[in-house]
C-alpha cells in the first residue's frame, strides 16, 4: 500500500532582469545575486492515505503539473520534503519518456524499464500492453507518426500494465477518444479496489467526484482549499466565474454540506421551494409524480438579460439534469432594480431513490462564466422515495413497459 506525504513544499525559478546579469552571475559566482526568486509553489503540505485518492484542482498555471513533477521526481523542490511509499507509476506530459524515432513496440521496453520494470516482465506483459493500448500494427511503427491519442493509449498501458502502489495522473487522460478515456478510468477503479493511492490532476468534474476521496484547490502557487471534491469542485467553478465587485462564500449546512455562494449581487434568490400538485411545499418526492420548483429573484440593479438555470444533482454531487431559460428560449430582458421575478419550472420525478440537491444560477448567457449575478449550489435538498411504481435500481426511472412473445414448440407445449 502507497502513501504520499509532502511537507512545506516550495518550487522558486530564477529571474533575471537581462542575459548579462545571468552572464556575470555565472562568471562571478561569489559576487552578489543577479537574480529574483520567482516562486511557483509555496508552503504546499497534504498527506494521502494508503488506498486513498486526491484531486488537485485549478486553474492553468496555478501549479499543479509543477507539484506533479516534484513528487515524481523530475524536478526539485527548493524547500520542503516528500515522502513516498510504495511502487509509483506516473503518467504526466502526453507520451513522456517515448522516443519519436523508435517503434512503439521498442517504446514500451523502453519506458517500461524506467518505470522499474524488467525485460523479463515487459515479455510477459506485452501481449496485455498492446491488447489494451488497441493500436494495432501501429505498435511497430514509428512513434512519431502517432497521433496525440494513440500517444496517449500507448503510454497509458504501459503505465498500468503492472497495478502500482502509487498511481500519478496528470491531464493526459483528457486527450483522446471518449471510448478510451472510459475504459482508462475503468482500470483506475479496479486499481483503487485493490488498493491503489490515487493522485489526479483534472479539469473533469465528473472523474474528480467519481474517482476521488478528497480534493485540493491550489491557486496562485499555494494551497486554497482542501476538502470534499465537490465543495472544492463547487468552489472552483464559482471562482472561475469571478468578475470585479463578485464575492465567493461558502456556509455550513444543517446537514453538513458546504453551500457556495458567488456573484456580484445585481440579481439573488428571495425563496426557493418545490410544490406537490396540490400547492404544498415539500420536501419528500415520490417517483412517477409531478412537482414544481418555484424560484423567486429579486432585481437589485437594473439588468439588460436574465437567465434562471437548475441544476439537480445526485448525493455524490453528479450532474443529474440541468436546463435555463436560455435554452427554453425564456430569457427576460431589461429588469429594473425593484422587480421581483417568479419562475415555475413543472417536471415529472423521473429520479431513482435517494438524497439530490438543486444547484441555481442567475447569469446573462447560456453559461454563469459569463456574467454571474448569483451562483448556490445545495440551494434546496430533497428526498425521493418510491411507494407506487416498481421497485427499480439506478438514479432514473423510465417506466419501462415491457411486450413478450414466445413461439417455437417448446413455448407451445409451455402454455399446456
Amino acid at each position: 500500500m502507497g502513501s504520499i506525504q509532502v511537507s512545506g513544499l516550495g518550487k522558486a525559478y530564477k529571474q533575471y532582469p537581462s542575459r548579462w546579469s545571468r552572464l556575470a552571475e555565472w562568471v562571478i559566482p561569489f559576487g552578489r545575486d543577479r537574480h529574483q526568486l520567482k516562486w511557483v509553489l509555496q508552503d504546499i503540505s497534504f498527506r494521502v492515505q494508503p488506498g486513498e485518492a486526491l484531486g488537485i484542482i485549478g486553474v492553468n498555471g496555478a501549479g499543479k503539473s509543477t507539484l506533479l513533477k516534484m513528487i515524481t521526481g523530475t524536478t526539485q523542490p527548493n524547500a520542503g520534503s516528500i515522502h513516498i511509499d510504495g511502487r509509483v507509476a506516473a503518467l504526466l506530459e502526453l507520451g513522456m519518456g517515448f522516443h519519436p524515432d523508435f517503434t512503439g513496440r521498442q517504446n514500451v521496453f523502453m519506458a517500461g524499464q524506467l518505470l522499474g520494470l524488467s525485460m523479463e516482465e515487459l515479455q510477459r506483459l506485452m501481449p496485455d500492453i498492446e491488447a489494451f493500448a488497441e493500436i494495432g500494427e501501429y505498435i511497430d511503427h514509428q512513434v512519431r507518426t502517432y497521433s496525440s491519442g494513440m500517444q496517449m493509449r500507448l503510454a497509458f498501458s504501459v503505465a498500468t500494465a503492472r497495478r502500482p502502489d502509487v498511481l500519478i495522473v496528470d491531464e493526459a487522460l483528457s486527450v483522446g477518444d471518449a471510448y478510451f478515456q472510459h475504459k482508462s478510468f475503468d482500470r483506475i477503479r479496479e486499481f483503487r479496489k485493490a488498493g491503489t493511492t490515487l493522485l489526479i490532476v483534472s479539469h473533469d468534474r465528473q472523474a474528480i467526484q467519481s474517482l476521488c476521496d478528497r480534493a485540493i484547490l491550489l491557486v496562485h502557487g499555494r494551497l486554497a482549499l482542501e476538502g470534499a471534491p465537490e465543495e472544492v469542485m463547487d468552489f472552483y467553478s464559482a471562482m472561475l466565474a469571478e468578475k470585479e465587485q463578485q464575492t465567493v462564500r461558502q456556509e455550513r449546512l444543517e446537514g453538513g454540506q458546504i453551500r457556495t455562494i458567488s456573484g456580484t449581487g445585481e440579481a439573488g434568490f428571495a425563496d426557493i421551494a418545490l410544490f406537490n400538485e396540490q400547492g404544498q411545499r415539500i420536501e419528500v418526492l415520490s417517483v412517477g409524480s409531478t412537482v414544481t420548483l418555484r424560484v423567486v429573484v429579486d432585481i437589485k440593479a437594473d439588468i439588460p438579460r436574465l437567465v434562471l438555470g437548475f441544476m439537480i444533482k445526485d448525493r455524490m454531487g453528479q450532474p443529474i439534469y440541468g436546463i435555463n431559460t436560455h435554452r427554453l428560449q425564456r430569457a427576460l430582458e431589461n429588469l429594473a432594480a425593484g422587480e421581483r421575478v417568479t419562475y415555475d419550472f413543472r417536471f415529472p420525478v423521473r429520479l431513482g431513490k435517494g438524497n439530490y440537491s438543486i444547484a441555481l444560477s442567475l447569469s446573462r448567457f447560456d453559461s454563469h462564466l459569463d456574467k454571474n449575478y448569483e451562483w448556490r449550489d445545495y440551494a434546496l435538498v430533497f428526498h425521493v422515495i418510491n411507494v407506487q411504481q416498481p421497485d427499480f435500481v439506478g438514479c432514473a426511472w423510465l417506466d419501462s413497459q415491457v411486450a413478450i412473445e414466445r413461439s417455437g414448440s417448446l413455448a407451445t407445449d409451455a402454455c399446456h
